[in-house]
């Protein structure tokens, strides 16, 4: 039996949209007769790539160039979004960045680049598309799974995403009123690329502690993410769905 999630018609937005699980994501929106506007940070071919692709899928969708850590970047994006759709139904705050190092040899730079990513991206956009989001509309941010049990040279990466968690939850408590439901996605190592660009022996080590047996996909992470998004999830909110296999 197909459920029906009711994403036809829907106004998305969509952060880090060109690459791994941001494209896939976009896509699927698309797919299911959602209108995206997906934002991206430069201007290359996957960009360019996912514009044709989106175009393939029908009108209206727009590939937007803006720098989401910065009040500026966030701005030209929400108004982007606002001109090309009129409203919003749905955020997804995708972007983010990896990172490792000792915490002893951390550099400070580092430590605030994976932040200004990771929480405060999510923070700029949410705020600067308040306006946009109607009653009903969902939130989706993108934590990571390793939040819950924390990764060795990954201190900050691990504080990141554990920060988004308690942003999620508190961000759901001041739009309940609104009926804007704040969900979480956290996916487990993610192959966004072959071997999710690590050594064969590693990914083999991480496969092997995964009761299902194989890396994620990013079709595993947009499927939660539509879930979210869509009308049969409609009385969820606040919540964490771990999208990593059951490691």
């Amino acid at each position: 039996m197909t459920v029906d999630q009711g994403l036809s018609g829907k106004r998305v937005l969509l952060t880090g949209g060109s690459k791994g699980i941001g494209r896939v994501t976009a896509l699927a929106f698309a797919d299911a007769g959602a209108t995206v506007v997906a934002g991206h940070r430069t201007d290359d071919e996957d960009a360019q790539s996912l514009n044709r692709e989106l175009e393939e899928r029908g009108s209206g969708h727009r590939v937007v160039r803006a720098d989401v850590t910065t009040r500026t970047g966030v701005t030209s994006l929400a108004s982007a979004a606002a001109d090309a759709l009129g409203g919003l139904d749905v955020l997804v705050n995708n972007v983010g960045v990896d990172g490792a190092a000792a915490f002893g040899e951390l550099p400070e730079e580092e430590w605030h680049r994976v932040f200004e990513h990771n929480v405060t991206a999510a923070y700029l956009v949410t705020q600067a598309v308040l306006g946009l989001l109607g009653t009903g509309a969902s939130i989706v941010n993108i934590g990571s799974s390793v939040a819950l049990r924390g990764r060795a040279n990954g201190v900050h990466y691990s504080a990141s995403k554990s920060a988004l968690t308690g942003f999620t939850r508190a961000l759901a408590k001041d739009l309940g009123p609104r009926r804007i439901r704040v969900n979480m996605v956290a996916p487990g190592l993610t192959e966004t690329e072959p071997g999710a660009g690590l050594p064969a022996p590693v990914v083999d080590r991480i496969t092997g502690m995964t009761p299902l047996g194989r890396l994620c996909d990013p079709a595993d992470v947009a499927g939660a993410v539509l879930f979210f998004s869509g009308d049969t999830s409609r009385y969820i909110s606040g919540a964490t769905l771990n999208v990593d296999g059951g490691i």
